[in-house]
C-alpha cells in the first residue's frame, strides 16, 4: 500500500520548531517508502487565520526543503462538506444541539455531587447537561449555523454496538512492530464524553473537520504529537460511524524548551523565521530536532 503522510498547519501564528519537527518527520516518513506528502491549510477559524501567516507558513515549510503537491486543500473550502456530514450525524439521532457556555460546563461539573470536574481532550468534560433523555431521530432540520453541536456518546456507542475501537500506533513500538491500541467504551465515556462537533463560529470543529478531510486526501498514516493520543481515540470513534478508513497514526515526542515547557505558537523566539533571519540552515534545524535523514 502507498504511504500518505500529511502535515495540517493552522495559520494562526508562526512555524515554530515543534511544527517544524512534525512536518519534516511526516515528509521523511513517505520519503522513506516512496509514499506521498500532503499539505493542508486548517484555517476553519476564520476569526484568527491569517493569510500573512499562510504565506509565511509555505515559505518556511519550501525552505525546510519540503515540497508537495498542489493544489493545496483548505478547509475554508469544504464547509459543505463538513455541513452535509453534520446533517446525516443529525438525521441519524447522533448529535444533539448544546446552549451551555464554557462557565456553564465548569459550574456544572464542579457542583457538589460530581466531585472533581475531569479534564479530556476539548477541556472539560461535558457533563451532559444538554443530552436528549432518550436518543431518537429527529424528524426536524438541522438546526441553522451558529448552534454548537455535540455527539452523542451513548447514541454513538449503540450504533456501533461491539465495534472495536482501535487503531493502529507506529509512534511507539514494541520489539520493533507496530501496536494495535484498544480503547473501550468505558473509558471514551469517562474520559472524553460528548465532544462538539460544530462551534458557533465555526459551523464544524478540529475533530469533524479532520476526520473528513484525512480520509478526502486518502491518507495512510497521520504523524501528531503525543498530545494529540486521546483526541485519536475520537477520530475513530467518528471514523467508524462515518464508515471511512482508520489511518495508522504515528504519535511523536513532542519538542519543549530548555524548562521543559511545550512549545506554542506564542514562543516566537522559536520561530523557523527567527532561526532563518539569525542565519541557520534547514541541516541546523534538523540538527537541533536530532531528527536526521531517512
Amino acid at each position: 500500500m502507498t504511504i500518505i503522510t500529511r502535515f495540517a498547519p493552522s495559520p494562526t501564528g508562526p512555524l515554530h520548531l515543534g511544527h517544524a519537527y512534525s512536518a519534516l518527520l511526516a515528509h521523511d516518513l513517505a520519503m522513506a517508502r516512496r509514499g506521498t506528502f500532503l499539505l493542508r491549510i486548517e484555517d476553519i477559524d476564520q476569526s484568527r487565520s491569517r493569510p500573512e501567516w499562510e504565506e509565511q507558513i509555505l515559505h518556511d515549510l519550501a525552505w525546510l526543503g519540503l515540497s508537495w503537491p498542489q493544489p493545496v486543500m483548505r478547509q475554508s473550502a469544504r464547509l459543505a462538506q463538513y455541513q452535509s456530514t453534520l446533517t446525516a450525524l443529525w438525521h441519524r439521532g447522533l448529535i444533539y444541539p448544546c446552549t451551555c457556555t464554557r462557565r456553564d460546563i465548569s459550574a456544572a461539573a464542579t457542583a457538589p455531587q460530581e466531585g472533581a470536574p475531569l479534564t479530556g481532550p476539548d477541556g472539560t468534560i461535558y457533563p451532559g447537561t444538554c443530552r436528549p433523555v432518550t436518543p431518537q431521530t429527529p424528524v426536524a432540520p438541522l438546526p441553522p449555523p451558529g448552534t454548537a453541536l455535540r455527539l452523542d456518546m451513548r447514541a454513538a456507542q449503540s450504533t456501533l454496538a461491539d465495534a472495536a475501537l482501535t487503531f493502529t500506533e507506529t509512534g511507539t513500538p514494541t520489539n520493533g512492530h507496530a501496536e494495535v491500541i484498544h480503547t473501550s467504551w468505558d473509558d471514551v465515556h469517562t474520559s472524553i464524553g460528548d465532544i462538539v462537533l460544530a462551534r458557533p463560529a465555526m459551523g464544524t470543529s478540529y475533530h469533524l473537520s479532520v476526520v473528513l478531510d484525512d480520509a478526502a486526501q486518502g491518507i495512510t498514516l497521520i504523524p501528531r504529537g503525543a498530545d494529540l493520543f486521546d483526541a485519536t481515540v475520537i477520530h475513530v470513534i467518528l471514523q467508524h460511524l462515518l464508515n471511512l478508513q482508520t489511518p495508522a497514526y504515528h504519535h511523536h515526542r513532542l519538542i519543549r524548551d530548555d524548562t521543559g515547557k511545550r512549545l506554542a505558537k506564542r514562543d516566537d523566539a522559536r520561530a523557523i523565521s527567527k532561526y532563518r533571519a539569525d542565519g541557520a540552515t534547514p541541516a541546523d534545524i534538523r540538527q537541533m530536532l536530532n531528527l536526521t535523514r531517512h
